[in-house]
C-alpha cells in the first residue's frame, strides 16, 4: 500500500514505515501528525485518484528529527568588475516516519 501527500508545495509518494524528509513542520520530536492533503491511495491492484484529494483520505506520520541540509554556496560574479558575492544557505528540514495511511479504494 501506498500513497502521495502534499505537503510544503511538493508531492511525496509515501509507505508505511518510511521515514522520509519534508519541508519544515511544526511540532515537537514525537508529535503525531496528519496529513489530510492525499492525492492517490493504492493498494495492490486498487487505485483511487483525488480530484484534487481523495475523499476521507489522510496519512498519520510521527515527528522523528527536525534539522538542517547541507549548505549550498550561491555565487554571483560580474566579469570585469572585480565584483563577486558569495551567500551560503541551508534549509530546516523535518524528518518524519509514516505510520498509517487511511483512504477508501475503489
Amino acid at each position: 500500500m501506498f500513497a502521495v501527500i502534499e505537503t510544503g508545495g511538493k508531492q511525496y509518494k509515501v509507505k508505511p514505515g518510511q521515514r522520509l524528509r519534508v519541508e519544515s513542520l511544526a511540532g515537537e520530536v514525537g508529535d503525531k501528525i496528519a496529513f489530510d492533503k492525499v492525492l492517490l491511495v493504492a493498494a495492490g491492484e486498487e487505485v483511487s485518484v483525488g480530484a484534487p484529494y481523495v475523499a476521507g483520505g489522510s496519512v498519520q506520520a510521527t515527528i522523528a528529527n527536525h534539522g538542517r541540509h547541507k549548505k549550498v554556496t550561491i555565487i554571483k560574479f560580474r566579469r570585469r568588475k572585480h565584483s563577486m558575492k558569495r551567500q551560503g544557505h541551508r534549509q530546516n528540514y523535518t524528518e518524519i516516519v509514516i505510520d498509517t495511511i487511511n483512504g477508501k479504494t475503489e
